[in-house]
């Protein structure tokens, strides 16, 4: 054998196993990792929205099945002056306290995005009506509210000498609902200035730079700079905060329980109300399922937004 041959051992490579070869399939993966999920989702959202429809065409109350009657409970709702009320009031609750959530959100996230001593910690603090559960600011502000305990109506009162009776938040129609729509507010401005500010903050300050070169003034900055590089986000976040405050539930139950006289009724607390206490589930879930249009709508609108920023980009809109 010649000296300079070279003789070269490999050691036989063993064919992989049954599990390796179905786990190196990517539709399995694919499949295998989506499965905990869709299993979540069909247990705890399919499941009870397919109920729901279900139990909105049948005449079930508590304690009995029911049978179908078809489209008998929107019928009687279409007629029913407290269900328009609620329709009417949750359509004007979502609609200002979307628009004072955004107009001072923008404003808080523009004043946090500038350089400032102690960013952080009134970062920190502005999210503390956000971290707070709803409930406990729901029964702070029933506090707040109180006829006869209310704080403000003690500074107005008996500390500035500005009125000689207490103020009535919630006892008349008018005044429970601004209340309530001041309370969403000031729970809901958090999540909109955190999440605008995120937003700012990725927008590149050489745009900022080469505008004030070209004398834009501070309006032009935000009006062609600052608002469309906003708008996916604020189509994103402005989605959330309507279907947020549209199905709002906890805040307007602990403080008003829909009155007085059913005039601050939101559906989802009509829909509780009906269905729960009242025992008629078939009629509570129909009043659930009206919902449904809204919530479409709300995301329409997110999907169309994007898709006009996109178009701007020169993207597809696929």
């Amino acid at each position: 054998m010649d000296a300079t041959t070279t003789l070269h051992w490999s050691k036989s490579r063993q064919e992989p196993g049954w599990l390796v070869r179905v786990f190196d399939n990517k539709l399995v993966l694919i499949v295998a990792c989506l499965l905990p999920a869709l299993g979540l989702l069909g247990v705890f959202l399919t499941y009870p929205l397919g109920l729901g429809i279900y139990l909105a065409f049948t005449d079930t109350t508590i304690g009995r099945p029911g049978i179908f009657v078809g489209t008998e409970n929107f019928e009687f709702l279409f007629t029913d002056p407290i269900f328009w009320n609620a329709v009417f009031f949750s359509v004007f609750y979502t609609a200002l306290a979307t628009v004072g959530k955004f107009g001072l959100g923008l404003w808080l996230a523009l004043l946090l995005n500038n350089h400032m001593p102690f960013k952080s910690i009134l970062r920190a603090i502005i999210l503390l009506p956000w971290i707070v559960p709803t409930v406990l600011s729901a029964i702070a502000f029933w506090w707040i509210y109180d006829p006869q305990f209310s704080i403000i109506s003690y500074v107005f009162k008996d500390v500035l000498g500005w009125r000689t009776t207490n103020i009535d938040f919630i006892g008349s129609e008018w005044p429970a609902r601004f209340s309530l729509i001041a309370a969403n507010i000031w729970r809901g401005i958090p999540f909109v200035a955190i999440s605008l500010l995120a937003g700012l903050q990725t927008i590149s300050p050489s745009l900022y730079e080469a505008a004030l070169l070209d004398g834009a003034t501070a309006w032009q900055r935000f009006r062609f700079i600052t608002f469309p590089m906003l708008l996916p986000i604020l189509a994103i976040v402005m989605t959330f905060s309507i279907i947020f405050t549209f199905t709002d539930f906890q805040l307007v139950y602990a403080i008003t329980r829909g009155g007085p006289v059913n005039s601050t009724h939101l559906l989802a607390t009509l829909a509780f109300q009906r269905g729960i206490p009242g025992g008629q589930l078939g009629e509570g879930a129909a009043i659930a399922v009206s919902m449904i249009p809204f919530l479409i709508f709300a995301t329409l609108f997110s999907y169309f937004a994007l898709a006009r920023r996109k178009w701007q980009q020169g993207e597809g809109n696929d």
